[in-house]
């Protein structure tokens, strides 16, 4: 079987570190990850813990995949009760630490309790112990890694660490791992601070070596890979230009959010555009971009490295940004620039590096910033709020500024460190912060991609695309081409994309290889490594039952079917160009029929014959 079937557990209270045997009833039922993890912490925490209290638990967790030669199997997952939202937390990343800590024979990690002054867990093999950590906390995930890989004089060493945002409370906070993969949104890493713990080191050397058919398993593997090469997406969309290949489709088909989701199109788009990365600089005649990257075990490649032209403010005294880093992903380069009203790709740049550098959803931020400058637009709030900064639409200086003061919780970037829904509570005005169940969006307008509403309204961890990537089919058809201005029909696909996805980030894989491959493609990779039988109806029924246990622990932590809803803008104010012009988000016509595909109740609850099918 692939799972190493160990579990560490590190309690913080007392430092110690033990190993115990992997719940292999709830592997069967969970498979690994999102979902086994989750299992866990339903069954060890109180649903409406204070997420910074020590009851809270966090872990690190791996899938079965994780590690094996299956391509994209690197994943892993940051699972806890989140800070932002009050909701579970998933929170999935890519690199090689992932990989690392599967190859060092667990499966996860769990963390408890709190650390009387900061800690950092060395985990080599068998060997786990907790180091002090009084020298690194204060310092910037990239200054934390350097100092670790100095200190243990180990070049391979693989790291996950929080910056300075998360040491300062801000509640948007994510765990960055190998310089520039992160675990990044729902206030992951803002948990890991409270807990006092600052860094995950690894080093495994042990291999994956638990695969029940080898032979059948390199057969599935193999075949699978020759799908994502024949794939147009995973074979050049994504390699040439990233998620960024995205920026201009989006805005053309009019669900680009556009200044705190007031419009659904953003002028500047091509210039902030994976197209425009490619581009020479008129400073220095060099590209934003540099080269593409992979992570662990992945043909793919989609990952971006990129540099800010020399000269650009942004990099005055700061000679650590000279050099090249991790670049912008689609998401990121909206937040920060669509939702801001800013076209200039090198601040884009620089931001997403601080957001790497320190450990911050740029999603988040970005989104808050521009609830921010609605507000400032308004006279809600003026440059004595913001400590003199004019914090205008369109203001790459404004936005940058804003930007460096959250990483290190100094004045106006306090406030913003709360997230939108805190920040517009805070100065009264509750309307103007796009999220859902305290999250803010991600970078699709519902009103041009309807079936992205009900996700959005429905997601167990607030607005997330990723729970259920309905613009796969809505936009790109994949698998299947659906009208994204229709509303039939939508519950039904919104429901087939949220358990898909929830089987997929409990593999160890990542979604984008969905691009091109179904759950018929991964079936036969999952059967040869675990053993057993998993055909497609078994896995989307686990995928199912995730999907209801994470609904289960929200309910049960005091969220109820009232937070499945949109911002009244998106329900109200119609979209104003495109060919989404005159829509708003047709929420209301697909969320019954959600409620009933799902086996729940009028009111949203899972019913109690729903929960004995699922052996929740």
């Amino acid at each position: 079987m692939a799972w190493t079937r160990n579990v560490l557990r590190v309690n913080l209270t007392d430092r110690s570190c033990s190993k115990e045997p992997l719940n292999m009833t709830w592997a069967e039922k969970y498979l690994g990850q999102r979902g086994l993890a989750t299992k866990y912490l339903a069954e060890e925490i109180d649903p409406r813990v204070d997420a910074l209290a020590p009851e809270n638990i966090l872990i690190m967790a791996t899938g079965p995949l994780t590690g094996t030669a299956a391509s994209t199997a690197g994943r892993y997952s940051v699972i806890t009760k989140s800070p932002l939202t009050g909701t579970v937390a998933c929170s999935n990343s890519g690199g090689f630490i992932g990989a690392e800590i599967k190859n060092a024979g667990w499966d996860m990690i769990i963390f408890e309790g709190r650390a009387t002054s900061p800690v950092y867990l060395y985990l080599e093999n068998e060997r786990a112990e907790l180091l002090p950590a009084d020298a690194l906390w204060g310092r910037s995930v990239w200054d934390a890694d350097a100092w670790l890989h100095d200190r243990h004089q180990d070049p391979v060493l693989r790291i996950a660490t929080i910056g300075r945002s998360a040491e300062q409370g801000c509640l948007f906070a994510g765990v960055i791992n190998d310089l520039h993969r992160a675990a990044g949104r729902s206030g992951v890493g803002t948990v890991i601070a409270s807990k006092n713990l600052k860094a995950v080191a690894v080093r495994g050397t042990r291999g994956v070596g638990n695969i029940d058919d080898p032979e059948a398993f390199m057969e599935a593997v193999t075949a699978g890979k020759k799908v994502l090469a024949e794939g147009a997406v995973t074979s050049q969309g994504l390699p040439t230009y990233g998620t960024q290949v995205l920026m201009n489709v989006i805005n053309e088909v009019g669900a680009m959010p556009t200044r705190n989701m007031r419009e659904v199109q953003f002028e500047g788009a091509d210039k902030i555009s994976g197209e425009a990365m490619h581009e020479p600089r008129a400073s220095d005649g060099r590209p934003n971009l540099v080269t593409n990257a992979a992570c662990f075990g992945c043909t793919i490649a989609c990952g971006r490295i990129s540099t800010i032209g020399k000269g650009h403010f942004t990099i005055t005294n700061k000679p650590q940004y000279s050099g090249a880093s991790g670049g912008l992903e689609y998401e990121a380069a909206w937040a920060l620039g669509s939702d801001t009203g800013v076209d200039d790709l090198d601040t884009l740049t620089y931001v997403n590096f601080l957001c790497n550098e320190d450990g911050m959803d740029p999603i988040t931020l970005g989104s808050t910033i521009a609830a921010a400058m609605e507000m400032y637009e308004q006279g809600i709030i003026t440059t004595k709020d913001t400590g003199g900064i004019e914090l205008r639409f369109g203001s790459a200086q404004a936005m940058a500024r804003v930007a460096e003061l959250t990483v290190v919780g100094e004045g106006f970037g306090r406030d913003i460190g709360l997230g939108s829904r805190r920040f517009c509570e805070k100065y009264r005005h509750p309307e103007l912060s796009m999220t859902v169940k305290g999250q803010e969006f991600p970078a699709y307008d519902p009103r041009g991609i309807q079936g992205m509403g009900l996700g959005y309204a429905t997601s167990n961890r607030g607005a997330c695309h990723l729970r259920a990537y309905t613009v796969s089919s809505e936009i790109l058809g994949i698998p299947e081409k659906t009208d994204p201005l229709a509303t039939e029909g939508k519950a039904q696909l919104v429901v087939a994309f949220q358990d898909a996805a929830a089987v997929v980030d409990s593999s160890g894989l990542c979604a984008f290889a969905t691009f091109s491959w179904t759950l018929e493609d991964i079936a036969p990779q999952i059967r040869a490594a675990c053993g057993g039988d998993w055909p497609v109806d078994k896995l989307l029924e686990t995928g199912e039952r995730i999907w209801n246990l994470e609904r289960k622990f929200n309910l049960d932590a005091g969220l109820t079917g009232k937070d499945d809803t949109l911002p009244e803008r998106l329900l109200k104010d119609a979209a104003k160009t495109g060919p989404a012009k005159g829509r708003v988000n047709d929420l209301g016509a697909m969320l019954p029929e959600y409620y009933r595909l799902r086996g729940w109740t009028t009111d949203g609850l899972p019913t109690q014959a729903t929960l004995a099918r699922l052996a929740i």
